[in-house]
């Protein structure tokens, strides 16, 4: 399968990157200068796709240690035309409980990771819009679900560990919606080498504080099994909503 026929990029989060695997493929490995790039290389309803697990075959990598940036030059260099993503995330928001999808169309960094494809020289990269694609995904979620798209801001934390009622409290106060561990970084690499993202952000819990009990990863793991068909629907609609674009 030629790779210039390759227009989409997926990448499948906590849940979902195991489920899109579990469709088959071709395997694929792109050198980067970053180090590989490992995906397959599906054929999904009206469009073909390179997908990605953001956390490895059996999430073994974790957020931290997720390599945006070999994952962000490996999808330009197939000349995709869009990439769709999802994130799990705690809520900073009572209102939005576990099982709510939301469109990320801003965020705030938390991870202090010094993420850049800029080592050498100096470049300043426009993040206005620091998700570009989101409105075929909102588009693509108001038609999957047919009720309310909720837009919403994404605060990166760095993780792996959950935050604390204070930091919770905190985030709530900046202006964001949702936490998680991922998608601002990956959303800074996707714009240092111009490729139009999206994140779809599905809620597994509220965040540390806004509800009693403990929070623990088998928690969000069901809630991710619970909403996979509709976020693989979601994300298939998004695809073809792009490139129609």
């Amino acid at each position: 399968m030629p790779e210039a026929e390759i227009k989409i990029g997926l990448i499948g989060g906590t849940g979902v990157g195991s489920r899109l695997q579990s469709m088959g493929g071709q395997s694929l490995l792109v050198p980067t200068p970053y180090g590989p790039m490992r995906g397959l290389i599906q054929s999904r309803s009206g469009y073909r796709a390179v997908v990605v697990a953001r956390h490895s075959t059996g999430h073994k990598t974790p957020p931290h240690d997720v390599n945006y940036r070999a994952i962000a030059w490996g999808l330009k260099s197939l000349g995709v035309r869009g990439v769709f993503s999802t994130a799990a995330v705690g809520s900073l928001r009572t209102d939005w409980g576990p099982g709510t999808l939301a469109v990320c169309n801003d965020m705030i960094d938390m991870t202090y990771r010094n993420l850049t494809m800029f080592e050498r020289g100096v470049k300043h990269v426009d993040v206005s819009s620091p998700f570009p694609a989101h409105p075929s995904l909102a588009a693509s979620v108001a038609k999957c679900t047919g009720g309310e798209v909720r837009f919403g801001t994404y605060l990166g934390s760095n993780g792996p560990r959950y935050e604390t009622p204070s930091e919770i409290r905190m985030m709530q106060s900046w202006g964001g919606d949702v936490v998680g561990m991922t998608a601002s970084s990956e959303a800074i690499a996707m714009a240092e080498t111009g490729v139009p993202y999206a994140c779809l952000a599905v809620v597994t819990n509220l965040g540390c504080g806004l509800a009693g009990g403990d929070l623990n990863h088998e928690e969000v793991v069901d809630i991710m099994d619970q909403q996979g068909d509709l976020i693989v629907r979601i994300l298939d609609e998004a695809a073809r909503t792009q490139l129609e674009r």
